[in-house]
């Protein structure tokens, strides 16, 4: 019998034109302050949400992607149009929530629809900096907090459990054009990779975290990070 595709959504900066790498849907979400709409999605502005769902989509598993263009030109979002993106997540039955992003304070509409997610069973990984200040959705709970460790190849991850990240993986992508990202963003993309491959379609939270502990090539933090990679 085959295997479940898992649905992936990838809350980001959008994708490149024409969507590459198994995309079925892309929505922008606008946020215009009394409300936020969903429009026709844009090219990618900065490339950060290309390189994510590229990094995501490279599981050996069959993967249907949902991108949320949620960031604009500059990098930026809303509390409001993050929370619209996951409850959006949410209605389409997302298996997976992927937020290489985070907002830098607490805001109560992010938090009541993570935790709409949270009930729904959707797993959900959010990238956190490896040092410094916490960002949010990662802080919420029932959220799977990964960054980069620059001990992890490919194919592997490293159990944290610190205070700042439960989860490392690789933090450098290199793309078909040479182009290299760093960073805690394409350390969570590779994590979203690695749980689509080793860990089952539909499982719950506690069940993929026994499997990452389990399955981890590396236990506690890292103890020589360099600045690239937080």
């Amino acid at each position: 019998m085959p295997e479940r595709a898992w649905t992936v959504a990838v809350v980001d900066s959008g994708v490149g034109t024409p969507p590459e790498h198994g995309v079925t849907r892309v929505v922008r979400f606008v946020d215009e302050g009394s409300r936020v709409l969903r429009q026709a999605p844009i090219e990618d502005p900065i490339g950060h949400g290309t390189v994510v769902a590229a990094i995501v989509a490279s599981s050996p598993r069959p993967v249907r992607l949902l991108i949320a263009q949620v960031l604009n030109e500059r990098g930026v979002s809303t509390a409001a149009a993050l929370a619209a993106a996951v409850d959006w997540a949410v209605q389409c039955r997302a298996d997976l929530l992927h937020m290489s992003l985070g907002l830098a304070a607490d805001r109560a509409v992010l938090r009541a629809a993570i935790g709409r997610a949270v009930e729904a069973r959707t797993l959900i990984v959010a990238a956190t900096p490896a040092r410094g200040v916490a960002t949010y959705p990662a802080c919420y709970s029932g959220v799977i907090r990964a960054t980069g460790d620059a001990r992890c190849g490919r194919e592997q991850i490293s159990y944290l459990g610190t205070s700042a990240a439960d989860f490392g993986a690789r933090p450098v992508y290199r793309s078909r054009l040479g182009k290299m990202t760093r960073g805690a963003s394409v350390g969570a993309a590779h994590l979203s990779r690695y749980i689509l491959a080793h860990v089952a379609a539909g499982s719950a939270a506690p069940d993929a975290v026994e499997v990452l502990v389990r399955s981890a090539a590396f236990h506690g933090a890292e103890r020589h990070q360099s600045a690239g990679h937080a």
